[in-house]
């Protein structure tokens, strides 16, 4: 398959710490921002104390929102990196409900988030991917400081967590023009190793938010995969770029 016809799409250009702090012991639980890109946890089936283990991190997330309790945001923080399951489980439950309706209180734990990205816990790396592009909007210069870090790391993150790095990379180069040229090799890897599926969903993320010639390059990329894509994704993501397909006989 190649493509013809090439025409670009327009580019755009710390409070009360013992009522919030987390505790010990809960079922695992699927919390937070309702994304395809974030998959459920895995193995977890729907249950009544799974629904129970979900409203009971809301609500201590909305009374942590409500009093303003940024000690107890603190102390979920570092429950989140804790060696015991059900205590940085329970801590990433509350930590993604602030992080889907109030980031601005999770900007001091940027560097925690971070290190959660890469955990062994799912639902930590859960978490992580869903709060750190919501920080990225929020206060894109603080989770700048740690970009090296996760440029360099993005190849030993796990499938959920690449995806919040690259959404993360993307509401970055939206921010601000500066931080494009500097991520444009790790999308380059990005887009150059998704599966075809991811693939799709990327393109429609990163390419918006890029601008001359990082997106020209990102753009670039993503085109010269489709001749190898299923037909389907592949006239999916032309559709998009507003190129068409052809088979090569």
């Amino acid at each position: 398959m190649t493509t013809t016809g090439s025409k670009p799409p327009s580019n755009p250009d710390e409070g009360n710490p013992a009522e919030g702090s987390p505790p010990e012991a809960q079922a695992p639980s699927v919390a937070g921002e309702a994304s395809a890109s974030i998959p459920p946890e895995a193995g977890t089936p729907s249950s009544a104390p799974e629904a129970a283990a979900k409203k009971g991190a809301a609500a201590i997330a909305a009374k942590i929102i409500a009093e303003q309790q940024t000690s107890a945001v603190s102390s979920h923080g570092a429950a989140l990196l804790d060696d015991k399951p059900t205590v940085s489980t329970q801590a990433a439950r509350v930590l993604e409900e602030i992080a889907t309706q109030k980031p601005e209180m999770l900007v001091p734990q940027v560097d925690r988030i971070c290190t959660g990205l890469f955990s062994s816990n799912a639902r930590v790396v859960q978490t992580c991917a869903v709060a750190l592009p919501h920080l990225a909007r929020v206060a894109p210069a603080r989770v700048a400081r740690q970009l090296q870090t996760l440029t360099d790391s993005f190849p030993k993150a796990s499938e959920m967590g690449k995806d919040g790095l690259v959404r993360t990379f993307a509401a970055l180069c939206a921010a601000s023009v500066a931080y494009q040229k500097r991520l444009e090799p790790a999308l380059e890897v990005a887009l150059s190793t998704a599966d075809p599926k991811t693939l799709a969903r990327w393109t429609e993320i990163v390419l918006p938010a890029l601008k001359g010639e990082p997106h020209a390059a990102a753009r670039a990329v993503v085109e010269k995969r489709l001749a190898t894509l299923p037909r389907p994704v592949a006239q999916g993501i032309a559709d998009f770029l507003g190129v068409k397909l052809r088979v090569t006989r």
